[in-house]
């Protein structure tokens, strides 16, 4: 499935919406599920993707520009 972060997360809000604004039978009720389930799982590689490409530049301290990346265990030195 190929589908814009900002595109998934509405579709998912909408479906959170249906379930507590609205009764929805059990049939339509495991195809809400398993569509939000779909699309949850889409934005959770997304934001993996993204958060692999996230680097920055900052100064150590003798105030040589570093750069850094950041992952779920922190930000470490790109060289490391």
């Amino acid at each position: 499935m190929k589908i814009k972060f900002e595109d998934a997360m509405k579709k998912l809000e909408n479906i959170i919406k249906k379930f507590e604004t609205e009764e929805v039978d059990l049939d339509d009720s495991v195809k809400l599920f398993e569509e939000g389930m779909k699309l949850s799982v889409e934005c959770s590689k997304k934001l993996d993707e993204i958060e692999k490409k996230i680097e920055f530049i900052t100064k150590n301290k003798n105030g040589e520009s570093v750069i850094k990346s950041c992952s779920p265990d922190g930000i470490e030195d790109k060289d490391d």
